[in-house]
């Protein structure tokens, strides 16, 4: 009988740990090319997001920007993971509700179902931790 993962959030060299390290790179990689992509092209998002109705749509654009390539760059690293996980998802959340809620637009749904997913790939990892492969568990 294994106990491996038992001891994925404790910062112990585990099967599990392989795996968070994975889903955690997963996870990230969208969110960092998102964030560059939006920082790299300000005016470009803030007229989206303007378009859409956001108030302040400069700030929500370097605002979201920094969230999401800073935070992607935290949970690929693995530093602050439950912490950056929980905004992450809350986040994915908001964004979600702002501009994913047109349920005639087909691609929208689309958007819609993949924030949900990693959602809840964002509560796994809030409650399961980095694993040992991962700046939390090298500060211990």
């Amino acid at each position: 009988m294994s106990t491996n993962t038992s001891v994925a959030g404790t910062g112990t060299t585990s099967n599990a740990s392989g795996a968070i390290l994975a889903g955690r790179i997963l996870l990230s990689i969208l969110f960092i090319l998102s964030g560059f992509a939006k920082l790299t092209a300000i005016s470009a998002t803030a007229q989206w997001f303007g378009g859409i109705g956001m108030p302040l749509p400069t700030v929500a654009a370097i605002g979201s920007g920094l969230l999401e390539f800073f935070g992607g760059l935290a949970i690929l690293v693995g530093f602050q993971t439950r912490i950056v996980a929980i905004v992450l998802a809350i986040f994915t959340l908001a964004a979600t509700a702002i501009a994913h809620l047109n349920f005639s637009d087909q691609i929208q749904m689309l958007m819609l179902e993949k924030n949900l997913g990693l959602t809840g790939g964002f509560i796994l990892l809030a409650v399961m931790g980095a694993g040992a492969y991962s700046i939390d568990a090298k500060r211990g």
